[in-house]
């Protein structure tokens, strides 16, 4: 009966993974295009438009962690989580249209300000609904496969998101003849597109009481030091650092890529478009192979195949048949796809290691930190491509004006700069996902393990006198995840 009661319906699963719609498609088109859009709509030098983004993840450092304890410790009629999916609303829809405005100031100080406030906002939105999302998925089942499912579906919205923006967003500015009407009218849809969804996740999912608990007071070290104590958590964080890094930088510099090497700058949203049906129809796969081995044997697995698709990057020229960076695209996404899915299925599993050590329940810490993390990879990656192209010597285009229309026109670039792209383009993320398959194999949380951690736990809640097989057992769990 137990094991039934962790099993959800359908209409939860579709409810919650439609929340992950504004996670996967807003931060995929800010990787591929924000810096683009900041250099060459805003025209904010390459080493300003970095600034930008470091600044705001200085602030992310701040206000990530806190909002995990924040979800934590929040205790109303409704949860700890989902107030705040119900509240993060309308203040999608804002910070989006703002993200997104092309604002035209004579002064590129006057210009920077404006976007380094507007991307602060939107990275505190993203927190303020992100992290308690991501916490509730701990909640919604203690079953080890059936969060799996619940992240397999949740990735199906991401990844499907991540599709549409990849492609039509730009394709939205590419019909408005006015570059800048084209930025406000996709700001306005996708600002919808976003926010609307979370309608869904709120009336579909429920909390659990027995989560609800008074905590211990707060304290700094408890809350930010001693999760970095755990060696699970730590792998499961250098995991997604690595991982998301290699495929942030990727998808950064992929327009300029396109744009100044391939010389097909207009097909770049095509390309990442083979790319994200690839990771959406691989899903059922690594399902398959977590439920059959597990998570840790479906990560693997999908970093080998991306670290030799990465090889093959070298060999790809301007005079290369045009079908090669589709083929290319989609290798990468089969690769990818199964990276994502594995490292959200694995996240619910780290605050039950952490009730190990703790007795308390603190999804939302965790989820905190890894938001963080998942924003300072992106943020990291764009400020790296930045500093780059700019000491490559980047030239940026020239904005044309005729009437109320204006035109980009592109630049010639060097050789040091097109030596650059290419090097980066392959190199950076290769050593990376290296690095990551070494720390995959490491990894120890498997279903037969997570199945006594399980056990154990709803032992230990129960605060009955401990046994000596009790105190074996917990010294065994300790010892291997701990």
């Amino acid at each position: 009966m137990k094991n039934n009661a962790e099993k959800l319906s359908l209409s939860t699963k579709i409810g919650f993974g439609m929340g992950d719609i504004y996670g996967g498609g807003s931060m995929m088109f800010i990787g591929i295009y924000y810096l683009y859009f900041l250099t060459d709509i805003i025209k904010l030098n390459p080493s300003l438009a970095g600034i930008v983004i470091l600044i705001s993840k200085i602030w992310d450092a701040v206000n990530d962690p806190i909002m995990g304890v924040i979800t934590d410790r929040t205790r109303t009629k409704l949860g700890r989580r989902r107030p705040y999916l119900l509240a993060g609303i309308i203040f999608i829809f804002i910070s989006y249209f703002l993200l997104w405005y092309p604002v035209s100031f004579q002064s590129e100080l006057g210009r920077f300000i404006f976007v380094l406030l507007a991307y602060i906002f939107f990275d505190t939105v993203l927190t303020m609904v992100m992290v308690p999302y991501n916490a509730l998925a701990s909640e919604l089942t203690l079953d080890y496969h059936e969060r799996t499912l619940l992240t397999s579906i949740r990735m199906f919205f991401s990844m499907t998101s991540s599709l549409i923006c990849a492609v039509i967003p730009l394709e939205i500015i590419k019909l408005c003849p006015d570059v800048r009407m084209g930025h406000i009218v996709m700001g306005i849809s996708f600002g919808l597109f976003f926010a609307l969804p979370f309608i869904a996740t709120y009336m579909t999912t429920q909390e659990r009481p027995e989560f609800q608990k008074t905590i211990k007071p707060f304290t700094f070290k408890d809350t930010y030091i001693a999760p970095f104590k755990i060696k699970t958590f730590n792998q499961v964080m250098l995991l997604y650092l690595l991982s998301f890094l290699a495929m942030d930088i990727l998808m950064s510099i992929i327009i300029y890529y396109m744009t100044y090497y391939i010389k097909r700058g207009n097909e770049t949203n095509y390309v990442l478009g083979a790319l994200l049906v690839a990771q959406i129809v691989v899903i059922p796969l690594y399902y398959y192979i977590s439920k059959k081995t597990s998570k840790k044997t479906g990560i693997i697995t999908a970093l080998c195949f991306w670290s030799i698709v990465m090889f093959f990057s070298f060999i790809i020229t301007p005079n290369s048949p045009k079908y090669a960076m589709y083929i290319f695209g989609s290798f990468v996404g089969i690769a990818t796809g199964g990276v994502v899915v594995m490292i959200y299925a694995i996240f619910p599993d780290i605050p039950d290691v952490d009730e190990l050590v703790s007795g308390q329940r603190r999804e939302g810490i965790y989820m905190g930190l890894y938001v963080f993390m998942r924003k300072f990879s992106s943020a990291l990656a764009i400020f790296i491509i930045s500093q780059v192209i700019s000491l490559a010597g980047y030239v940026p285009p020239i904005h044309e004006k005729a009437g109320l229309i204006t035109q980009v026109i592109l630049q010639e670039q060097s050789e040091t700069f097109m030596m650059a792209l290419r090097i980066i383009f392959a190199t950076a993320p290769l050593i990376l996902i290296v690095i990551a398959i070494y720390v995959a194999f490491r990894y120890q949380l498997t279903p037969s393990i997570h199945e006594r951690l399980k056990k154990h736990l709803e032992q230990k809640r129960m605060d009955i006198a401990p046994s000596q097989e009790f105190k074996n057992e917990e010294q065994f769990l300790y010892k291997l995840l701990v």
